[in-house]
């Protein structure tokens, strides 16, 4: 039987990475975007295309309606990323309620496999830098910030419709960076920053940051061996922040940034840095959940994806080269 993927989220920079790693294959590819979405993430590429709004239910009935029998499986990626740390009622709408109603449609339309894009955040935060792996459960009360709260609620939602049934996977990304993002995530903002002479200095701490390329080749592993109900990391390693800039400059020749500044420093000033930056409708380079992040835990263990999956990760300095040339080629850059 002919197998068809749905993604949701197609022209976001992990969406689209997926379908561009889907019709590669030569697989059949449905994608859905918003309706007003005019993101160029796929020119001339040959897929089935539907609009619709994943917090409305009524509007992805057609996404999973098919002529002929078919094998589905949806890879859910769309959600919203910030962060905010104020609630801001679309956030849930669509990471939580949008991701309901898609766990209704797989249920409604015999879905084969459901890969849900979830979040390395929403794992249990162990103190001080024990190893991090998958859980069975997650509790949303214990997350904190609005993304990863949401998250886990929408997490483990799938998580309960696979114990009633429906052939669901998660996969829990870390900190998605590297080429195909037209919007302008948190790590592409910070190379451009770099890159264009905006950025000064940096803040002291890091994360664990992953190819979008290898997630999604983690993801389409996990629609292919994944077993149901499990959770699968695609993580990396962690990287000092200052270690992310010296490559940058490394590969670029600009000018090395030396001023790193100190905890105390930055946690008194996120406040007015997240006002500021939203006065001026852009995203702040660090938030007072940003910070928690950096500072917090993030030694997490891609073991049981690379021993069940194949999972792999490419060298982090690939990945800012290749980030670099595709902003170049998008002349996202002012110097060339």
């Amino acid at each position: 039987m002919e197998k068809l993927y749905i993604v949701t989220g197609a022209f976001g920079h992990l969406g689209n990475t997926v379908v561009k790693k889907l019709l590669a294959q030569g697989k059949k590819v449905r994608c859905l975007a918003l309706p007003n979405d005019k993101t160029r993430a796929l020119p001339g590429a040959e897929f089935e295309l539907f609009r619709g709004d994943i917090r409305d239910k009524a509007s992805l009935a057609p996404l999973f309606k098919t002529g002929v029998p078919c094998e589905k499986v949806v890879i859910h990626t769309a959600g919203i990323v910030t962060l905010a740390t104020r609630h801001m009622q679309n956030v849930y709408d669509v990471n939580v309620a949008g991701t309901k109603n898609i766990i209704e449609l797989c249920h409604e339309n015999n879905i084969a496999r459901l890969v849900y894009v979830s979040s390395a955040r929403v794992l249990p935060e162990l103190p001080g830098q024990p190893v991090i792996t998958e859980v069975d459960s997650i509790d949303p009360a214990v997350a904190k910030g609005l993304y990863v709260k949401t998250k886990a609620m929408a997490t483990q939602a799938v998580l309960a419709s696979a114990a009633q049934g429906l052939d669901a996977v998660v996969v829990h990304p870390s900190v998605i960076t590297g080429p195909n993002d037209y919007g302008n995530g948190h790590l592409t903002g910070l190379v451009l920053d770099y890159l264009n002479g905006g950025l000064k200095l940096c803040v002291r701490g890091g994360y664990d940051f992953v190819d979008v390329r290898d997630v999604a080749k983690g993801i389409l592993l996990a629609a292919e061996h994944g077993r149901r109900g499990q959770c699968y990391i695609l993580s990396n390693r962690f990287f000092p922040v200052i270690e992310v800039l010296d490559l940058l400059h490394e590969i670029s020749g600009k000018k090395k940034i030396k001023t790193v500044l100190p905890l105390w420093f930055v946690q008194a000033s996120a406040p007015l840095a997240e006002t500021y930056f939203k006065l001026r409708r852009h995203s702040p380079l660090y938030t007072s959940y940003s910070l928690y992040s950096f500072f917090n835990n993030a030694n997490f263990s891609n073991a049981k994806a690379v021993r069940e999956l194949g999972y792999s990760t490419r060298d982090m300095k690939v990945t800012l080269k290749d980030t670099v040339v595709f902003l170049r080629e998008h002349r996202r850059l002012m110097y060339t």
